[in-house]
């Protein structure tokens, strides 16, 4: 009996050690991109600024920016739609 529990906890000490190992892997990945994405973002701000500049230096209109308003999305309530009273003798789908 003294054997199976050994050997049960190093078979559990032997996945844990496995699954950390996969998290490090991972959270290693996580920080890679999260690294690339903060180069990619510069990297646009950057060129950005560049074509703006040379619009600028041409006599272009501004560049188109980010901030515009978006419609809202419309309410089916306030379309207009409401609920229909059921007459009598009208079929149900129920």
């Amino acid at each position: 009996m003294k054997k199976k529990k050994q050997h049960a906890r190093e078979i559990h000490m032997e996945c844990h050690h496995k699954l950390q190992a996969r998290i490090q892997e991972v959270e290693d990945t996580i920080q890679e991109q999260h690294l690339i994405i903060e180069a990619l973002v510069y990297e646009k701000a950057s060129l950005l600024q560049k074509i703006q500049g040379l619009q600028e230096e041409n006599g272009a209109p501004a560049p188109f920016d980010d901030e515009w308003e978006e419609e809202p999305e419309e309410d089916p309530e306030e379309e207009g739609l409401e609920d229909i009273p059921i007459g009598e003798g009208e079929i149900l789908d129920e």
